[in-house]
Order: structure tokens, then sequence, then C-alpha cells
């Protein structure tokens, strides 16, 4: 009982539900627009939320060039991309590119080529 109680507290104090609000921090909103509007190619890939993390928007450019962040919902992520004029897929059926795995290999390989 003393879990449940704990629980739902979070769930009232924001802790548990953040980011359910629908609310972005404009912070995020412009790294996002401004990963977009300096790359070529982007596309838009909205990761589910799971156990251990929230809806994430992954964008990765045409040379593999990635960012993520944290966004309320894959509804949001969707209508982002639409608003971008960029693709917009669901990561869990489509999968990620294969440029974003090259991308981080090579840059494992040589961090001073970044």
């Amino acid at each position: 009982m003393a879990w449940w109680k704990r629980s739902s507290q979070k769930q009232r104090a924001g802790g548990a539900a953040k980011g359910k609000s629908g609310k972005v921090d404009d912070a995020v909103v412009t790294h996002l627009a401004s990963f977009v509007q300096t790359r070529r190619g982007v596309e838009a890939f909205i990761e589910p939320r799971t156990a251990v993390t929230q809806t994430t928007l992954l964008l990765v450019a045409w040379d593999g060039e990635w960012t993520r962040r944290v966004v309320p919902s894959p509804q949001w992520g969707h209508k982002f991309a639409e608003s971008m004029k960029i693709p917009g897929y669901d990561a869990a059926v489509v999968g990620y590119p294969q440029r974003m795995r090259d991308y981080n290999t090579r840059n494992k390989k040589h961090p001073d080529l970044r």
C-alpha cells in the first residue's frame, strides 16, 4: 500500500507525469528547429515511451549526424515534423537509418574529425 501512495504522490507533483502536459521547453523547440534548418536531408524518428525513457524525437541528417530530445507525445513529434516539412517515422516500426550508425562508428574511430 505504501508503494501505491508514493507513486500517486509523484504523479500529482508532476514527477512521473512530467512531459504529459503537451508543453515543450522553448530551448528544446529552438534546438530541434535549428538542427532542421542548418542541415540537409533531415528526417524525424519518433521513439515511443518505454519503462525507462520518455517519448523522444530523434532527428537524423543526410550524413548521419543526429540529435535527440524528449517530447510530450508521439503526436507532438509528428506535428513538429509536419510543421518543418520533413518526413516523420515511428522508430519502433521502421528502425534507425544505417547512416546514423555509420556516423557513430566514424566518430568513435576518429573523434577529432567531428
